[in-house]
């Protein structure tokens, strides 16, 4: 299954607070931090421009509650509520919140709940929210030893199959990153003009391709032979970019 990106943001009138859930957050490799609001006024205004996947939303704030404020969300946006008054929770249930941390909550509780989260968005919105990569993708999520990495496709020399595993290897990095993943489902996704498959192992970043030799292709000292198969498409990636042709 494909990873998921989920964008969020903060809504907490505490410092404090939101210094904490941002630091969970940036531990959480799927999800991504776009807006700290202190009020839920603020968020609404945010949210009149922006989209967000979910929110980490207080309830007890001055002049519109978390409770209130969730009323008013689209139903694409998710909410997982966080205070020190646990009271609310029925409440919080009421309006199909993902999840309800009372505070003080450590990055365990956090996790719990950003990955119902991740449940939710994978399984009813993941046609909408996987990291399916395409020419305006920057980068990609790729799991690695029961991690979520963000891999950024400017930085990606090569990706190399292995069976039913890709290791890839990115730029100032001496080590690859080692995925299950098919290379097959994987060229289907990556951006056809950055990327091309050359040979039935390898695909490269085309423009990290320093030397063209016979049959074979240069990149950071590797080299990768272009197999009959892959040839043609190559080759008329290079005419077109030729300064002669």
């Amino acid at each position: 299954m494909e990873a998921v990106e989920i964008t969020c943001m903060i809504v907490d009138d505490e410092p404090m607070a939101v210094n904490l859930v941002e630091s969970y957050v940036d531990k959480t490799p799927y999800l991504t931090l776009k807006k700290k609001c202190n009020s839920a006024i603020e968020a609404m205004q945010f949210l009149n421009t922006e989209k967000v996947d979910l929110l980490f939303l207080d309830i007890q704030m001055p002049d519109l509650t978390g409770l209130e404020f969730s009323k008013m969300l689209s139903k694409e946006t998710r909410v997982i509520f966080t205070t020190a008054f646990d009271q609310y929770a029925l409440e919080g249930f009421k309006v199909e919140a993902l999840d309800y941390l009372l505070k003080p909550f450590d990055y365990a509780e956090f996790l719990t709940a950003a990955n119902k989260a991740l449940d939710w968005f994978t399984l009813v919105k993941g046609k909408t929210t996987t990291t399916k990569v395409s020419e305006a993708k920057e980068f990609l999520f790729v799991k690695s030893e029961y991690k979520q990495l963000r891999i950024k496709l400017a930085d990606v020399l090569y990706f190399e199959g292995l069976k039913d595993y890709i290791k890839i290897w990115l730029k100032d990095n001496p080590k690859p990153i080692l995925t299950l993943m098919s290379l097959k489902s994987l060229e289907e996704d990556l951006p056809s003009s950055q990327f091309m498959r050359v040979h039935r192992s390898f695909i490269v970043a085309l423009k990290y391709v320093e030397v063209i030799e016979r049959s074979q292709i240069i990149i950071n000292k590797q080299r990768i032979t272009v197999s009959e198969q892959y040839k043609p498409k190559f080759l008329e990636y290079i005419n077109n970019n030729s300064l002669n042709s």
